[in-house]
């Protein structure tokens, strides 16, 4: 059976701790994101991508660790998931004002953005996830 429409495969690549893990994290998830035709939310995919990349380097991996970007499309959406070893659960910051502090806008960003996130168990450590459906969500 050889069915035309299958979903693409899902995309996943390991970085390790250090700065320039971002932008090529960013460049992976354009480059899947294009080759699989999903340019709706592209945007909002990379941005969300970004935060939640500089949030496991900041917060999540431990010094001479890394973390595991992985993209699964399903139908026309996306979900995005970055693996890391670290302890604690990510929130967005509540009760804060107008203006969250230095910390915390990341995820404010992504629970705008995505349709959904969340943070599930893995051992050692956590995956933090979003998903996006083909159409903004309004």
């Amino acid at each position: 059976m050889n069915d035309e429409t299958q979903p693409p495969s899902p995309r996943e690549r390991f970085y390790r701790r250090e700065r320039q893990s971002v932008p090529a994290a960013r460049a992976f998830a354009r480059q899947a994101l294009g080759d699989w035709g999903m340019r709706e939310r592209a945007y909002d995919i990379v941005l969300c991508v970004s935060e939640l990349v500089t949030n496991a380097l900041v917060h999540g991996v431990p010094p001479g660790r890394g973390f595991l970007l992985r993209l699964l499309p399903y139908g026309d959406g996306v979900r995005v998931e970055v693996h890391d070893s670290g302890h604690g659960v990510p929130a967005v910051p509540q009760g804060e004002g107008p203006e969250p502090g230095e910390g915390g806008r990341g995820l404010l960003l992504v629970s705008e953005l995505a349709d959904k996130w969340g943070v599930g168990e893995r051992d050692p450590g956590k995956i933090v996830w979003c998903e996006f459906a083909g159409q903004p969500h309004s």
